[in-house]
């Protein structure tokens, strides 16, 4: 079956790979490469026979690798770490090249140019590794991973001037004339792309993805990519370049997202022939005979990279944990040192021996990544430990400082709901929040807020929970919620908590931890879905809200143990289900101020019933005849939409004198 054969024996042996990986948490492109190792041609039993023909098809893996980063760039993901980003990482690929460099020259006796070589492979880090690590742990969108993707982004971007660049290196006559004209066909081609791609393409793609044809649209895309890279190679210039350029210019259509979903599955499918034909080339026994050099120096590069990554943290204003997870997410040596390798192979600039150890280096380092990665958290504890002084970021908090204030744990959609609703009823708050992107976006909304862990008491201190009248938890982890409870309580015992529960097990846990009340969010949304329904099918609203009240006193069985402006409070909610209510402010001209509620005759004169008010923020349920209103009483009256609105016109407009 010639080819045939090869290709179906490296995808059952790279799935094997990749479920030994999935099961081991690893990276699913280590599987392939040990998938590789095992069917290559340096290893016994089934081996593939046409190693070449299998590195050409993996050629189109580069390419489609390529035109995805293409299609997934944007600057705006740039935007909030984009300094360190865009003149850090520059900065750490050229301190890194001269390490490679001296280290190729030294400890390695290698030629200038193979040195100059290393230098480039070892300063671009693992994207997929990385990602994969933040997103099992969790810390996806925090600020050590923007951080970390923003200068990931800017590193995969350098492989295309690297790709261009470093091949002239190797033939002497080339020098910087060659050079020179690798790099200005790259800068016409790259405007050409840009003037011609976001007229021509975005037009070409509308007209075929009106005719409905998802098949066509696919194979449309995949013809894009790979046709432009084509030609980029036909005028002297790297194929997985000009696929970059197609993803980029196409990535600013209103078709980019649909084509970066349709091209994935081929991209992943190429991708796996890549890596696969990169596991072939590596010889395990130049691994055994060379085990001691390669162990040196990923050690080498391993604590350069890291230390360099967290120096360029720090000089740029990142503080607290960052700096750390930055430099032991970043160490390693990435997947695009594969494709660079393959290029100076190619090229014949870098010899067998030069790419084997380069790929013992990477896979050893990605490998690494989740273990050294995991330490983070402990050193950033051994951190504090030593330097205990150290500030944490908080913005738009009072000038006055924080007293008899709510705290919310969380600025996500939740929480960000919850400060709106304080801010309209002007009670003090301030949000805590982990991920640094909701930090910039309660920052964006002038919500007080501090960016930092919730469950570590420093930062609660720091948010004054122990002058704070109330606690609200918005995250749906219980380990997090019983950890934030367990430091709020050892600062303000007699705190109430009302915390945010995924499920009724759940709720239990966190009302034996001492919270005041757990909220089950999927169960009120069911309760509203089924009270709206049944509104519809025209069940009597009494009837409704007794169904909502059984089921609520079923699962919130622990709210009989809450305070009476609670209970009051909950009832007063129910109440609105079966009455119209409506809150109303008296304002600073109402005929209501320095009256009673006899003495105004409300209920006489509008039909409308008072049922609670809020003054001077303490609820008073049913309230005396002789209550004297003042401005500024947020009233609930009950009552149709005449008196209702009869009473808000009595609150807010003056009263005239007769004559």
């Amino acid at each position: 079956m010639g080819v045939a054969a090869d290709i179906i024996i490296i995808v059952v042996a790279a799935l094997l790979g990749a479920l030994i990986a999935q099961r081991l948490r690893q990276p699913l492109i280590l599987g392939y490469i040990v998938a590789g190792i095992v069917v290559g041609p340096y290893t016994g039993g089934v081996t593939v026979g046409d190693i070449h023909e299998i590195e050409r098809l993996a050629e189109i893996g580069v390419a489609l690798l390529l035109f995805a980063l293409g299609l997934e760039f944007s600057l705006n993901e740039l935007k909030p770490v984009r300094n360190i980003a865009l003149i850090g990482t520059p900065v750490q690929i050229i301190l890194t090249m001269i390490c490679g460099y001296f280290l190729g020259r030294n400890l390695l006796d290698w030629s200038v140019v193979s040195s100059i070589w290393l230098g480039a492979l070892i300063s671009l880090s693992s994207t997929m590794v990385t990602l994969k690590t933040l997103m099992s742990r969790g810390l996806v969108g925090t600020l050590s991973s923007r951080v970390m993707i923003g200068m990931l982004v800017v590193q995969d971007l350098a492989v295309i001037p690297m790709m261009i660049i470093l091949p002239q290196l190797s033939n002497p006559k080339a020098g910087l004339p060659l050079v020179a004209m690798a790099v200005l066909k790259s800068v016409i081609f790259l405007l050409v792309m840009l003037y011609l791609g976001r007229k021509l393409l975005p037009w070409l793609l509308a007209k075929i993805a009106s005719w409905n044809s998802r098949e066509l649209f696919i194979l449309s895309i995949t013809a894009i990519g790979l046709g432009i890279g084509y030609a980029t190679y036909l005028v002297g210039l790297s194929f997985a370049f000009g696929a970059f350029v197609a993803g980029m210019v196409l990535s600013e259509s209103d078709y980019g997202h649909q084509a970066l979903s349709d091209i994935i599955p081929l991209r992943d499918i190429f991708g796996l022939l890549f890596f696969t034909s990169v596991g072939m080339l590596l010889d395990p026994a130049f691994l055994l005979a060379n085990w001691g050099k390669i162990l040196s120096i990923v050690l080498i590069i391993g604590i350069f990279k890291g230390a360099l990554f967290s120096l360029l943290a720090v000089l740029f204003g990142y503080i607290n944990i960052v700096p750390i997870a930055v430099g032991l997410g970043l160490f390693q040596v990435g997947e695009f040192a594969f494709v660079l390798a393959r290029v100076g192979l190619e090229t014949q600039a870098i010899d067998q021996n030069t790419y084997s150890l380069v790929l013992a280096i990477s896979v050893l380092s990605m490998v690494l990544t989740p273990f050294v990665s995991d330490l983070a958290p402990h050193l950033y504890k051994l951190k504090k430990h030593f330097f205990k002084h150290e500030s944490l970021q908080t913005e738009n908090i009072p000038h006055g400082g924080l007293r008899h204030h709510v705290v919310i744990a969380g600025g996500g959609r939740v929480g960000q709901h919850i400060a709106q609703v304080l801010t309209l009823l002007q009670l003090p708050f301030v949000i805590i929040e982990l991920n640094h992107q909701r930090m910039l976006e309660c920052k964006t909304a002038q919500y007080p807020v501090i960016f930092g862990d919730m469950s570590q008491a420093t930062v609660l201190e720091v948010s004054k929970i122990q002058k704070a009248r109330l606690l609200l938890i918005t995250t749906p982890s219980v380990v997090v919620s019983q950890s934030i409870v367990k430091q709020a309580h050892q600062l303000n015992p007699k705190l109430p908590i009302i915390v945010r529960a995924d499920g009724v097990e759940q709720a239990r846990a966190l009302y034996a931890s001492g919270v005041s009340m757990a909220v089950l969010p999927e169960m009120e949304a069911g309760l509203e879905i089924a009270r709206q329904a049944l509104l519809c099918l025209e069940v009597p609203v009494a009837a409704i809200q007794e169904y909502t009240d059984s089921v609520r006193q079923q699962l919130y069985a622990p709210i009989s143990q809450s305070t009476v402006d609670q209970q009051l409070l909950t009832s007063l909610g129910n109440i609105k289900n079966i009455l119209e209510i409506s809150w109303v402010t008296i304002s600073p001209a109402s005929s209501l101020i320095n009256r009673s509620i006899q003495e105004a005759a409300i209920r006489s004169k509008t039909g409308a019933s008072i049922v609670g008010i809020i003054h001077k923020k303490i609820f008073h349920s049913n309230p005396k005849a002789d209550y004297t209103f003042i401005e500024g009483d947020l009233v609930a009256v009950v009552g149709n939409q005449r008196e209702r609105n009869l009473f808000k016109q009595l609150a807010e407009v003056e009263l005239k004198p007769l004559g």
